[in-house]
């Protein structure tokens, strides 16, 4: 990792009280930053940060929930689409000098590139955006989950109210509180010799470990660049890197079908998504290679399965 430019700050995280999100303010805290957690009351933050309950959607009860406060950074977890960035500009623009926005891979779903995508790729200042979409639609949103994202950055580098940062996040693995399900998805499978559906010519893709992309927020929090920013480990991963990690843990082998149409396993892709992390490295902060924690990463995900620990 890089080095602290900062002391202590007043830095408010809104949502992101699970998974790397819980990690992230563990660290602010051990750092001994001033911490204000954001959410709507559906779970408290680790000891030790401020509690605000609010609906970040409600532009009139997040105003109230924070009344006069100010912080020196401000990190967005649940930022979706761009209404929800419109309403954060509005509210945080007076209250904060730095916003980091946790985006994701999935804005580069529309660049088809062999070799790894740089930040540049997708500019959000060129990113049309248009608030009147159904984003309120859980199924809309989920259909068009890179979208929303990329509207949000858009929103933040359009005549910014402060200086902010986007942080476009590979898929992430490993944690004993994995709630997604995926690495659940082929366990089962592979022990049951159930085949595991990919595409045909199914394309590797970036990954972080979920300790590491903890590790990269709280670095950004305290830095000072600006921007897009793509965070991942080194060495792309297929679906059979991830299956054989798997078939360590639980025994069995994959069976892989490959299909040309209709729904896939989760971790195979039709076209390659693969970042170029050389800005990160390049402003301080060293990735590792996900040869070093893919292991461990399948083993706490699988265990926290087996144990009843994950959240599905």
């Amino acid at each position: 990792m890089g080095s602290d430019k900062g002391g202590e700050l007043g830095i408010c995280v809104i949502g992101g009280n699970r998974y790397f999100g819980r990690r992230l303010i563990s660290r602010l805290l051990r750092s001994g930053h001033r911490v204000t957690v954001v959410n709507r009351g559906s779970s408290r933050p680790p000891a030790g940060a401020t509690h605000l309950m609010a609906d970040r959607d409600d532009e009139d009860s997040l105003n109230a929930a924070l009344a006069s406060r100010t912080f020196d950074v401000v990190i967005d977890q649940v930022c979706y689409t761009p209404r929800q960035a419109e309403i954060a500009r509005r509210v945080f623009g007076p209250r904060t000098r730095r916003y980091v926005m946790t985006s994701t891979v999935e804005v580069y779903e529309y660049e088809h590139s062999p070799l790894p995508v740089r930040e540049e790729a997708v500019d959000p200042r060129s990113v049309p955006v248009d608030t009147t979409l159904p984003w309120d639609d859980p199924d809309f949103l989920d259909a068009h989950y890179g979208e929303g994202k990329r509207q949000a950055e858009a929103v933040f580098a359009r005549d910014p109210a402060f200086s902010y940062v986007a942080v476009r996040v590979a898929h992430v693995l490993g944690g004993d509180d994995d709630f997604t399900g995926r690495v659940d998805h082929y366990a089962r499978r592979i022990r049951s010799g159930e085949p595991v559906r990919v595409p045909v010519g199914n394309q590797p893709a970036t990954y972080v470990y979920v300790e590491e992309i903890a590790d990269f927020l709280a670095w950004t929090a305290v830095q000072d660049f600006t921007g897009p920013v793509n965070a991942h480990s080194h060495g792309p991963l297929t679906t059979s890197d991830i299956c054989a990690a798997i078939e360590t843990e639980v025994g069995g082998k994959a069976v892989f079908h490959e299909v040309e149409d209709g729904e896939t396993s989760p971790f195979s892709f039709t076209r390659s998504y693969g970042m170029d992390n050389s800005r990160a490295e390049r402003l301080g902060f060293a990735f590792r290679h996900t040869s070093d924690w893919l292991a461990q990463a399948i083993a706490e995900a699988v265990h926290a399965t087996q144990d009843g620990k994950g959240e599905r």
